[in-house]
């Protein structure tokens, strides 16, 4: 089984590799007991090298116990089997999204969606058709606007916005989450005037005269953003089992949630407790000084609630994005040459708290963009490793987008994960070379670059940011083409990922960076039952034709968390 490219796997290959010979009976020369479920007839990519293709696998309890043939499946099937005939389909391993935002998915469903508008007159029209239907005074908000993807490339101002909806409070959240849009309203209630200032590591757009425009970068969004009503428990809860319902719907049966609160964070453990979850949740703890405080007393904690939750990591901010300028860059933007990113937090912030990770047994994440923002987290994690070392500490780098060449190998030298997210780059690939210019370039979204260096990369969407379907990412790794196959023949195709480790790196690969990979990732016996069926096969037919298959249905410890809709 390949793992990945790195030892530690390799060490974990060989044990799970003997496993199925050790589950294939109970004990010398007798049968096993029957099995509660077999998946027969199909074309299973297992994720595993002892045996990457097979026709079958059964379950017991919640628990793979064999894969191999149909005829040696049909060996272990008693009078109270399930048997799952899938028709030539294509199944795969459950897949996980190694980089999201739960809450935020949840809060996105509720709110105002403008994902493909095309100009703020457009992102203005969807804001009036909702205020239309709430009481003055209430708050709306919204997710999604790109100005990248408008005529006028420039960030709006609030001046229109204000006028169209005058009795509501507006906060619209730039795609990325990294700048928002409000009106006078909004500005009005946060106290935000010409006179308030930029908080460190935030920016606040201005006019001539320097009074605030509208839009607030990375640490300014709080100003106005904590004006926000949170939703109430129960609020929350139900746009949480919305959220859980669209991931598996899209064959998501697990995500690493980047960044929750200590509030939320008790939420999915109540919700696991009640078996609302149906769901392997890694979980990051947000940089809170209290919650990390909290946390580490208590510990890493891991496989809670029959596997459903993890929580033994934590999520720190380097610098912001590279849409909203606020990545932080070793040299200047090439179209904004006076600016060069914000950095979100101190380097010796993100240095202590890996320390006191390290410490207390904990994963840091951190997110970083830009080729100075990675620098700055790999120099933190250099010092803290070297003052507090540990073994197969498993710290990750957040996006990883804009890398300097110097810096590519010290990835695999320092044990970092590269946690990145291949959305990102065909997205970002339509206006990225008037930010960097074609140098940088060769660092940007380098799949190939690290790979070829030994590390793994687990793959995400950074969901709401970008669409939650799985398959998007899948698409991007093996081709770097948008959904219209543009560009012909990839955006620096030399840096593709082949379609066995585009797999991995949604399943094996983001449960190893979770510390999982024992219990999910692959279709192996011991592990979880967590697969998908798929109506066409994403490893064979033409890359072009990937983002037309659909999820048939997704299964969850061997049971049926989503059916798809007979056409």
């Amino acid at each position: 089984m390949r793992l990945s490219r790195s030892a530690p796997l390799a060490v974990a290959a060989s044990l799970l590799a003997a496993a199925p010979a050790a589950l294939a009976q109970s004990s010398a020369g007798a049968p096993q007991p029957a099995a509660d479920l077999i998946v027969t007839n199909a074309r299973i990519y297992t994720a595993d090298d002892s045996r990457p293709l097979v026709e079958a696998f059964a379950v017991r309890g919640n628990r793979i116990v064999f894969t191999g043939s149909a005829r040696e499946a049909a060996t272990l099937k008693g009078a109270a089997t399930r048997v799952v005939d899938a028709g030539g389909r294509t199944v795969i391993p459950g897949m996980v999204d190694a980089h999201a935002h739960f809450a935020g998915l949840a809060q996105t469903l509720r709110a105002v969606d403008l994902v493909g508008t095309k100009s703020v007159t457009e992102v203005i029209a969807r804001v009036q058709a909702k205020a239309a239907t709430l009481p003055k005074g209430t708050w709306i908000t919204g997710r999604g606007w790109d100005q990248n993807a408008w005529g006028d490339t420039r960030f709006p101002t609030h001046d229109a916005l204000s006028a169209a909806v005058p009795d509501h409070p507006v906060l619209l959240t730039r795609v990325d989450g990294h700048a928002n849009f409000v009106n006078a309203a909004a500005m009005k209630l946060a106290g935000v005037t010409a006179a308030t200032k930029d908080p460190s590591g935030g920016k606040i757009q201005r006019d001539a005269n320097g009074a605030p425009t509208g839009v607030f970068i990375d640490n300014a969004q709080r100003l106005v953003g904590s004006k926000v009503p949170e939703l109430t428990r129960d609020e929350m809860r139900a746009a949480l089992k919305d959220a859980i319902a669209r991931m598996h719907s899209l064959g998501l049966v697990g995500m690493h949630d980047a960044g929750a609160s200590r509030a939320n964070i008790e939420l999915f453990e109540d919700m696991a407790q009640k078996r609302e979850l149906d769901l392997r949740l890694y979980v990051m703890i947000g940089d809170n000084a209290e919650a990390l405080k909290h946390y580490f007393q208590v510990g890493p904690r891991s496989a809670l609630y029959d596997g459903q939750v993890w929580v033994r990591a934590v999520k720190l901010y380097a610098d912001g994005a590279m849409g909203s300028r606020g990545a932080a860059l070793l040299e200047p933007y090439s179209d904004d040459p006076n600016n060069t990113g914000l950095l979100l937090s101190a380097p010796s912030h993100i240095e202590e708290v890996a320390r006191q990770g390290l410490a207390a047994g904990f994963q840091i994440n951190t997110h970083a963009i830009g080729d100075r923002g990675n620098r700055v987290v790999l120099d933190a994690y250099d010092k803290a490793l070297a003052a507090t070392p540990r073994a197969d500490h498993r710290f990750r780098v957040e996006h990883a987008q804009i890398l300097h060449q110097d810096d590519i190998p010290r990835f695999a030298q320092m044990g970092v994960i590269p946690s990145m997210q291949a959305s990102h780059q065909t997205s970002d690939m339509y206006w990225i070379g008037k930010r960097l210019g074609p140098t940088r370039l060769y660092g940007a979204y380098a799949w190939q670059s690290l790979l070829q260096t030994g590390v793994i990369i687990p793959n995400g969407s950074d969901f709401p940011v970008e669409a939650v379907n799985p398959l998007i990412s899948f698409h991007a790794s093996i081709a770097r083409q948008d959904a219209r196959d543009w560009p012909a023949g990839g955006w620096y195709p030399e840096q593709k990922m082949s379609r066995e480790d585009a797999l991995r790196s949604m399943t094996l690969w983001a449960a190893y960076a979770g510390f999982q990979e024992k219990e999910l990732g692959s279709i192996t016996p011991g592990k979880y039952a967590d697969f998908v069926v798929l109506d066409q096969d994403i490893m064979r037919v033409p890359a072009e034709l990937v983002l037309q298959t659909r999820v048939l249905s997704t299964w969850v410890g061997g049971r049926r968390v989503y059916e798809a809709p007979a056409r």
